[in-house]
């Protein structure tokens, strides 16, 4: 049996990877109008989920089951008030919360699949991939990263 705590690590991570890709590939659509980047964007958040769906040890709703909002203390933390932001900071910000709940993820599935493990690294590396091809394109450093 899989420990609650890991249980619970992992649910934020997945939720963490699939919203950050979500906010990523609606810039890529709508700001960006990047069609090549939206759909690789949503292939990875569609497979970050189908790899938790393959997994034989853990199911999305064990993960909900063990989900436990109200003891979660740092919920409503969230950007410092009064700085400017520009849709490029939220698009930077959102895909390094991608690379690093992946990466999270990656490292807690080795206890559990390690062929899930071997998955989420590869998600990994796509982001990365993806990241650097958006980036260049769209020019989407910002002066405030």
């Amino acid at each position: 049996m899989i420990e609650n705590k890991l249980l619970r690590i992992i649910d934020a991570n997945l939720n963490r990877t699939r919203e950050g890709l979500r906010v990523c590939e609606d810039i890529a659509r709508f700001s960006l109008r990047n069609r090549g980047a939206t759909k690789t964007l949503k292939a990875i958040r569609h497979g970050a989920t189908n790899l938790v769906l393959k997994s034989k040890k853990i199911s999305l709703a064990e993960l909900l089951s063990n989900r436990d909002v109200a003891k979660d203390k740092t919920k409503f933390i969230d950007l410092t008030p009064g700085l400017e932001i520009e849709i490029s900071d939220i698009f930077m910000s959102n895909i390094e919360r991608v690379k690093e709940s992946l990466r999270v993820l990656e490292e807690c599935f080795k206890i559990i699949d390690e062929k899930i493990s071997r998955g989420y690294r590869k998600l990994r590396f796509d982001t990365y991939d993806a990241e650097k091809r958006i980036v260049k394109k769209a020019g989407l450093i910002s002066c405030n990263r």
